[in-house]
């Protein structure tokens, strides 16, 4: 299991430099990967300054050598695919093919949508968010692509260069456990970054249940990764963790906590690999 450093684009992290300086220090500790939040808006308990995810991780990649980064997740729907698909392109050839690629349909909680004038309905930003995967991995081929989708419509568009990674960029989607679209859609990727209904930590035995459905609507036995995040735990914990079939343990930092205890938290390293 690797062990990942996950941190908000606001609060504490709003400063791309904060940000910065924690990769480098995660990257030097030994951390497997570092991801981060993609929001507009956080106004719990009230309104938050917010760095832009992208902006920010193209500077976290020239900054590290080793360390896998992404936005986990960027909901597709409130974005042009064809600009992340360039977007992503062009910070898996910066950070040197080390890039995955979060993806979600996000939430209306602050009115990332509402505020802006997007539809907030949850049918309809699944839908978008099928037709923008499906958009990205076209362009990510490097042929010349057409689409004529309900939400998106794209004429014989041909995006050069090509990812660094082959056949492509990780994708991990997210979804809410129990559910069923999310998983169906996520078994077609690489990868899965579940939560719970319950708003607290899936147990092993949920992990369990989760991969068994999915697996059953895989088409390919390549490797897939399960993409748990929340408080440290112990070691017999991450172990149960494990060998419930989770890839990934990501570390979930305060926004509300000072830079320097993050960072205090962050060179402590990640737990011993299990």
């Amino acid at each position: 299991m690797r062990f990942a450093v996950n941190v908000p684009n606001f609060g504490t992290f709003s400063d791309p430099r904060v940000m910065v300086t924690l990769a480098r220090e995660a990257e030097a500790a030994g951390w497997d990967g570092f991801f981060i939040w993609d929001h507009v808006l956080w106004l719990d308990p009230e309104n938050q300054p917010v760095a832009e995810p992208w902006v920010t991780l193209a500077a976290i990649a020239t900054a590290t050598e080793r360390i896998r980064l992404g936005p986990l997740v960027t909901p597709l729907p409130r974005r042009r695919p064809w600009q992340v698909a360039r977007q992503a392109v062009t910070l898996d050839l910066l950070s040197g093919g080390r890039l995955i690629l979060g993806v979600g349909i996000g939430g209306d909680w602050f009115g990332d949508y509402s505020r802006f004038g997007e539809p907030a309905d949850n049918k309809v930003h699944g839908a978008k968010l099928d037709e923008a995967l499906a958009i990205l991995e076209g362009l990510w081929s490097g042929e010349p692509f057409s689409f004529d989708g309900e939400h998106y419509t794209i004429s014989d568009a041909q995006f050069l260069p090509r990812p660094l990674q082959q056949p492509r960029i990780p994708i991990w989607v997210a979804g809410v456990w129990p559910g069923t679209k999310p998983f169906r859609r996520a078994a077609r990727y690489d990868g899965v970054a579940p939560m719970s209904r319950m708003d607290r930590l899936l147990t092993p035995e949920e992990v369990r249940d989760l991969r068994a459905y999915i697996q059953q609507h895989r088409s390919s036995d390549a490797p897939f990764d399960v993409v748990i995040g929340g408080p440290p735990l112990d070691d017999e914990q991450y172990a149960a963790y494990a060998a419930a079939g989770v890839t990934w343990y990501q570390i979930g930092m305060d926004a509300a906590e000072s830079a320097e205890a993050v960072r205090l938290q962050v060179r402590n390293g990640p737990p011993r690999q299990v």
